[in-house]
């Protein structure tokens, strides 16, 4: 895997997010050197009324605590993934996820682009620099990068990128650029002549 993450650093945690059913656990799956750690239980009457199921009526699962995967890259450091889960009523987990994250991949479901501001908001109030991913299923309309970025009124620096999260290819090129983004981020940062010019 290309890219510049510094291969002096050991470890570092990347946070994938989103709403309910955008793809976190598929991209984690393909990510991951080993079987990723779930917590994938079957959806019950008992979430009727509470979680969102609008535009997945196919879906039978839900992640009820976290996701999580290894990456060990091939320059040494390994990268631990973090999948948040998506229902707003496990919202209070998330500050204890993304304690510590180098950055964060957001997924985001065209057909449900409101679903997405308040995760957007959260990554921004806390500092940790992020890329959103917008995952396209079959049958979803197509955007390109720009109008998306314009839609969820997004800063310029924000990269957006399209991709498939069953393709591991995909996913791949999707981390790299959050791990390109969470240098610049940090480099920017500790170096306010850059950080002006950003």
């Amino acid at each position: 895997m290309s890219g510049t993450f510094d291969p002096n650093t050991a470890s570092a945690k990347i946070v994938i997010a989103g709403a309910f059913g955008v793809g976190k656990t598929t991209m984690i799956t393909k990510l991951t050197d080993r079987e990723p750690l779930r917590t994938e239980e079957v959806l019950t009457e008992a979430g009727v009324g509470i979680d969102d199921l609008a535009g997945l009526q196919d879906k039978t699962t839900t992640t009820v605590a976290l996701d999580f995967g290894r990456l060990d890259l091939p320059s040494g450091p390994k990268l631990y993934l973090f999948g948040t889960p998506g229902q707003d009523r496990f919202w209070p987990m998330w500050d204890s996820i993304a304690l510590g994250a180098l950055g964060a991949i957001v997924i985001v479901d065209t057909e449900r682009l409101n679903q997405c501001f308040a995760i957007l908001d959260f990554f921004e109030d806390r500092e940790i620099p992020f890329v959103v991913a917008i995952n396209e299923f079959d049958g979803a309309p197509r955007h390109e990068p720009d109008q998306l970025a314009a839609a969820l009124d997004l800063d310029p620096e924000i990269p957006v990128l399209t991709f498939d999260a069953r393709s591991k290819q995909a996913t791949k090129e999707v981390l790299v650029t959050v791990l390109d983004r969470a240098i610049d981020f940090r480099t920017a940062r500790s170096d306010p002549a850059r950080a002006t010019s950003l």
